[in-house]
């Protein structure tokens, strides 16, 4: 039998490296938060703002200092938007220290901090947005980092190297930074085509498992786009590549991924363009995926990346909901460890496959009625029309399949397990992200925080 085909992609190629747009300038620097002494605070400012911004944020009910300091900066600078979009002129990361769960006093050094980049940046409070990433129930060593905010004064930088610094100093347990870029051509004004950068940096290997969120990212570019556009287009990339990432089975409470677009590329607005647009998203979904799998490749403790391609469901939905369910099996993450081609694994987490809920749903398109009636719906199969094939081996279609097992174990072992899954019910495709699970995960989350 002939193994099932990859998904049909549109996708351009992302690079795995940091590239600034035009119109920002970063830094990543030192400023005392972790004990280690390692980089720990990320700055990019825009240079001639505000830059439209949107954003999506975690749905764990205990979120963030951060999280809940952003939703009404955002509403303040764009009301319509409420909480999604708004303008932006300086954006930070503090890592070492998740300000979560710290009550009002840490929503009051969330603000103080904002208040502080806000002077050192000119502008008001409402245009600084925040992540921060770290120990739970730790707060913000105010005195610290607003001394690095005076020592740092003229430091930023419009380099490429500059964004890397920004990746450095964002990792907690990260083993290696995370970049990706996408550069397209767009119309001018008058008619002629200029080049637009479209890059971002993330962190994030743990507590991962994210609805209507990433973990932390920047995803920066120089194109033309009001806040709405910029919304309407992230939300559904979102559903489409972090949502469908799975470490470990916990959302954190910090999950935040901003799109930001400076303009100063020189491109005509997207906004009334349809093929500009398209363009656009794109490549943001392309450096979306890329951040996405370089996650799940990092996963703590992780030796190996999952990746599961799910065709032949009903809907997309449908497709995207079985490919988490097999990347999120902790059976399945073991068995990859392990090399163990065990099929039966993979059945029966598609078989227990649910739909999204209903807000991600409606982030990934759905009207809202559709939403609410498709939510939590369970993922329709056809048992005698099932497929699954492991590392392009077929092993079971609608009945088990004979493979060389000790052949399919050894390919199993080169760093990355694709999983190939047809439901039979129907045109939908979707795919989803993940990673083994190992004793060193086991040991490092054991003694995290001592």
């Amino acid at each position: 039998m002939k193994p099932l085909e990859p998904l049909p992609s549109h996708l351009p190629e992302a690079e795995q490296v940091a590239r600034l747009p035009r119109g920002f300038e970063a830094l990543g620097t030192t400023a005392g938060i972790k004990d280690s002494g390692a980089p720990d605070l990320a700055l990019v400012l825009v240079q001639d703002g505000p830059a439209a911004i949107a954003a999506t944020f975690t749905t764990n009910r205990l979120p963030a200092a951060p999280v809940l300091m952003n939703k009404a900066h955002l509403a303040a600078t764009a009301p319509e938007g409420e909480g999604r979009y708004g303008w932006v002129d300086a954006m930070l990361c503090t890592s070492g220290c998740a300000n979560a769960a710290t009550g009002e006093p840490g929503l009051a050094d969330q603000r103080s901090l904002a208040a502080t980049i806000a002077t050192h940046a000119g502008t008001t409070p409402e245009r600084v947005i925040a992540m921060s990433t770290g120990l739970i129930g730790t707060r913000l060593p105010l005195e610290r980092v607003a001394n690095a905010l005076t020592s740092i004064s003229g430091s930023f930088r419009t380099d490429d190297e500059a964004f890397a610094d920004v990746a450095e100093a964002m990792r907690t347990t990260d083993s290696v930074a995370k970049a990706a870029s996408v550069t397209v051509e767009l119309r001018a004004p008058d008619g002629g085509l200029v080049p637009v950068t479209i890059s971002g940096v993330a962190k994030g290997v743990g507590m991962i498992h994210p609805d209507m969120a990433t973990m932390l990212s920047f995803v920066l570019t120089d194109a033309d786009a009001q806040p709405a556009t910029l919304s309407r287009m992230l939300r559904p990339i979102v559903a489409r590549t972090w949502n469908q990432t799975s470490v470990d089975g916990d959302q954190s409470t910090n999950d935040t991924v901003l799109l930001v677009a400076s303009g100063a590329s020189g491109a005509a607005p997207v906004d009334e363009d349809p093929e500009a647009l398209s363009t656009l998203e794109q490549a943001v979904e392309a450096v979306a995926r890329s951040l996405a799998r370089q996650q799940a490749a990092d996963g703590e403790g992780a030796g190996t990346l999952i990746t599961c391609a799910v065709s032949g469901a009903v809907d997309d939905a449908a497709a995207r909901a079985a490919a988490r369910a097999v990347v999120s099996s902790d059976l399945l993450k073991a068995a990859v460890h392990g090399a163990d081609p065990n099929w039966g694994r993979i059945a029966m987490a598609v078989g227990n496959a649910n739909i999204a809920p209903a807000s991600s749903l409606e982030a990934a398109g759905f009207t809202p009625a559709a939403a609410a009636a498709r939510a939590g719906q369970p993922v329709e199969l056809d048992p005698n029309a099932l497929r699954i094939d492991i590392e392009g081996t077929p092993v079971f279609a609608g009945l088990p399949l004979a493979y060389d097992e000790a052949a399919l174990s050894e390919r199993m072992k080169g760093g990355e397990v694709t999983i190939r899954v047809d439901l039979g019910a129907g045109p939908g495709v979707g795919e989803a992200f993940g990673c083994d699970l190992t004793q060193e995960y086991v040991i490092e989350n054991s003694e995290y925080s001592t």
